[in-house]
């Protein structure tokens, strides 16, 4: 099936395009943030110093970049490249929230100095997104230097996700609809 933009679709697709779109993206959200509850905070043991959280971390980092590689290239084939990447958007986002939260999540079980208060699935999910979201309300702040270079990190990361990722997921839907304009590229 070649791609086609969303606004070739008549009403009716596009609505149960939309809905479907919805869909995904609450099954993901619900699958996504009910996997980091039912975690239990302790379930890998981390050192005093946190090394293990940090190590954990990166893994995450690894594998939330592997999803987006690979639903970058989801993108370029899909039949709907615009909402696919609206729908990776929408996956990858929560995806990276998770993926800090647990950092810090364990980064305070591995030692409660590491933040101003100890921090529960909630308040890790709630700081990761205050942090993300540049709000920072000041409530909960990172105490110790690990802490301090975790948040850095995401702080950083999170200007990679608002530019470059966003860049790279429209740049793949617009290679998904060239792609089907032009069937010469077609593998």
């Amino acid at each position: 099936m070649s791609a086609r933009r969303l606004s070739e679709l008549d009403k009716g697709e596009r609505r149960r395009a939309w809905l479907h779109t919805a869909a995904v993206l609450t099954v993901a959200w619900v699958v996504l943030v009910g996997a980091y509850y039912l975690v239990p905070a302790g379930v890998i043991p981390a050192s005093r110093s946190g090394a293990g959280s940090f190590l954990r971390l990166g893994a995450g980092i690894a594998l939330f970049a592997a999803i987006l590689a690979g639903q970058a290239r989801r993108i370029i084939r899909a039949e709907l490249p615009e909402l696919r990447a609206v729908e990776t958007l929408g996956v990858v986002i929560p995806l990276f929230l998770v993926v800090f939260a647990a950092g810090y999540l364990s980064l305070s079980h591995a030692s409660a100095a590491m933040f101003t208060e100890p921090l529960d699935h909630t308040r890790a999910l709630y700081f990761t997104i205050t942090v993300f979201s540049t709000v920072g309300f000041g409530d909960i702040t990172p105490r110790t230097d690990l802490a301090r270079i975790i948040v850095s990190i995401q702080m950083l990361l999170d200007l990679v996700l608002l530019g470059a990722v966003v860049r790279l997921l429209l740049n793949a839907a617009q290679i998904g609809l060239t792609r089907a304009r032009d069937p010469s590229d077609q593998p």
